[in-house]
């Protein structure tokens, strides 16, 4: 048995180790609680901790002991003798430290176990995303048959941060690839006297193609994110508990207006950047081709069927449901801490971006199969 202290003493019984602890333990007397815990050989096993003879207790003493136990590499296998109060509080702050006997070695684990946690990872992670936009899919049926649920003002305002603020970054990067692909496109062409034929492949691989995945990658990097950021945030801060607490369904509220606005507003950027590409690619088509702007536009009219158009528009929409679901339900499910909330928007960007490409190459061999 060890000398007992004023504050804290250790006695064993064959196998068993209990620390007690008597007096008021509180935050003026950390000092002395530190000196009294420091003089006790605490073993590196589970021991039993006795408050039978504790006055007071708060939570900056009860950090101290569990800290101090963590660094010897003790745990605590019993609490014993405490009074209700004392016991909340030891409860208490081992559930914010999370595992108090130290911290435990992490495994390692082989190839073939790193992949199999993966798949486990991405199968959850996609249960998620089905299970959000399935309560999405109600969500917009209750709106179809209460349209009074939707709120206007808060998808108008998503609308103005989503569309209308986007605008001028969608013209700029979407001017400057047709540019790029006309110069490209003109250089093989000229060898072969094929100039006028540069029109019709940038006209029809950016309203095909890269048009809107561009678009929907831009969209992904501001929008998306922003919607994690946002509803990350909320949770932070408890809004979304507030919202909940005064009857109200926060996927209707923070959700659906969101996804709505994103619906509408990308085959509307979609769109604005099929004709900054084809005005880029015009720019430069006649210094470089001899192809003046009327000849280009004759050519794009002739050259350009609406179906290539019409393909582009709805594989937005498709980009952009994704998006909305991805961006919002990271931001609902993150942590409560702020390094959580950059994790997961670095998170929405990444699948955003994947999604995009993932159903581009899907609907190609779909409009490929159907003949569009």
């Amino acid at each position: 048995m060890s000398a007992p202290a004023r504050d804290c003493w250790l006695e064993r019984e064959g196998e068993q180790t209990t620390l007690f602890l008597s007096g008021a333990w509180h935050l003026s007397r950390l000092a002395e609680i530190d000196s009294a815990l420091t003089g006790v050989a605490i073993p590196a096993s589970p021991i039993t901790l006795d408050g039978a003879a504790l006055s007071r207790l708060d939570t900056a003493a009860a950090l101290a002991l569990l800290r101090r136990l963590s660094v010897a590499g003790a745990s605590i296998g019993k609490i014993a003798n405490f009074n209700v109060s004392h016991a909340r509080v030891v409860e208490a702050v081992m559930g914010r430290l999370g595992d108090t006997g130290g911290e435990t070695p992490r495994r390692l684990h082989g190839v073939l176990a790193l992949i199999g946690l993966h798949v486990i990872e991405f199968r959850g992670l996609m249960y998620g995303h089905l299970n959000f936009f399935g309560r999405a899919a109600f969500a917009l049926r209750d709106i179809a048959l209460r349209p009074r649920l939707l709120r206007l003002k808060e998808a108008a305002s998503q609308f103005q941060h989503v569309c209308i603020e986007a605008i001028p970054v969608v013209i700029l990067v979407t001017f400057l690839i047709g540019i790029v692909l006309a110069y490209l496109f003109g250089l093989q062409a000229e060898k072969y006297g094929a100039n006028i034929f540069v029109v019709d492949g940038v006209a029809i691989g950016t309203t095909r193609e890269l048009s809107p995945i561009i678009v929907a990658v831009i969209v992904a990097g501001r929008s998306g994110a922003a919607f994690t950021a946002q509803l990350g945030t909320m949770v932070l801060t408890e809004e979304i508990d507030a919202i909940r607490t005064l009857g109200l369904s926060p996927m209707q509220v923070l959700v659906i207006p969101r996804l709505l606005a994103l619906i509408v507003a990308l085959p509307l950027l979609v769109f604005v950047g099929d004709v900054a590409s084809l005005a880029g690619a015009m720019t430069v088509a006649n210094p470089l081709l001899d192809i003046t702007p009327t000849t280009f536009l004759e050519r794009v009219r002739s050259a350009l069927a609406i179906d290539h158009v019409i393909v582009g528009l709805v594989k937005s929409v498709a980009f952009a449901a994704f998006i909305a679901i991805i961006g919002c339900r990271m931001g609902m499910t993150v942590s409560r801490d702020s390094r959580s909330i950059g994790i997961s928007t670095t998170s929405t960007v990444v699948q955003c971006i994947v999604s995009v490409i993932l159903l581009d190459a899907f609907f190609a061999i779909l409009f490929q199969e159907l003949g569009y």
